[in-house]
């Protein structure tokens, strides 16, 4: 994907562990100028080295918590100041916490929304604007394979995420004509959270890999980025609206993951 994003600006939350770090080492690999959104500091702060060392591109860590949308409006704004301009924004930040439905609060509902959609909410609007005026924006957005599949024991997550791809669809709509596209991605690639757990339920993780096509897990900067550059880019131009599966072809007949959960 070799500098195929030159001159261009980019925002990444949670971009320092997982699939964002891959993204945001994709997008400084293909020459965009980074900036890395998330909570942990001492972790962004050092991603954030890292674009600068290995790839000679101005990187920026932006310390935000997602859920707060005061914090995201600076988040977006201080991109924007940073770089003069903002072109890509790649909203990544999520998480999952599993249990059945029936013992879901309505206060696990409202933080699984809070971090899944209106996050992405705030900082689509917060990024219009901006994207608006240079008649040039890609919004990329994680979507997850838990809710296409409805996977169990992950219904606010599940939710969360499937309402925050109706969004990105509506805003397809209704904002290409300002040559802004909006797509989502459902990733499929290890992140340290995953790797524990796979440590831990081995016959899971084999029972997962047997099923996936491509016949191994999916690594973040290797299989995630480089779908994600391309949405970022000038060649996608007429690819709006989509969900992208960057999964092996797990998701064509999904996958048994079933996280034990307490009764």
């Amino acid at each position: 994907m070799a500098r195929l994003l030159e001159g261009r600006a980019a925002l990444v939350t949670g971009g320092g562990q997982g699939v964002g770090q891959g993204v945001a080492r994709a997008l400084a690999a293909a020459g965009a100028r980074v900036a890395i959104a998330q909570r942990n500091s001492e972790q962004g702060e050092e991603e954030a080295r890292y674009l600068r060392d290995t790839h000679g591109t101005d990187a920026v860590f932006i310390k935000t918590d997602v859920t707060q949308p005061a914090q995201v409006e600076a988040m977006v704004k201080a991109a924007h100041d940073r770089f003069g301009q903002l072109d890509i924004l790649v909203n990544n930040a999520g998480a999952s916490f599993p249990k059945r439905i029936e013992n879901h609060s309505d206060e696990d509902m409202a933080g699984s929304f809070a971090l899944n959609y209106y996050a992405v909410f705030w900082a689509m609007k917060a990024a219009f604007p901006i994207m608006k005026a240079q008649r040039y924006g890609r919004v990329i957005n994680m979507g997850s394979l838990n809710g296409v599949n409805a996977h169990m024991f992950t219904v606010a997550y599940n939710a969360s995420k499937e309402a925050m791809r109706a969004l990105t669809r509506t805003a397809a709509v209704e904002w290409g004509p300002h040559g802004i596209t909006c797509n989502v991605i459902c990733p499929a690639a290890n992140s340290p959270q995953a790797s524990d757990y796979f440590a831990a339920n081995p016959d899971m993780a084999e029972a997962i890999l047997q099923q996936i096509p491509a016949g191994r897990f999916g690594e973040a900067e290797r299989d995630i980025g480089p779908a994600v550059v391309f949405l970022a880019s000038e060649g996608s131009a007429y690819l709006n609206g989509n969900t992208i599966f960057a999964s092996g072809g797990s998701q064509v007949n999904g996958v048994s993951w079933r996280p034990h959960v307490e009764d």
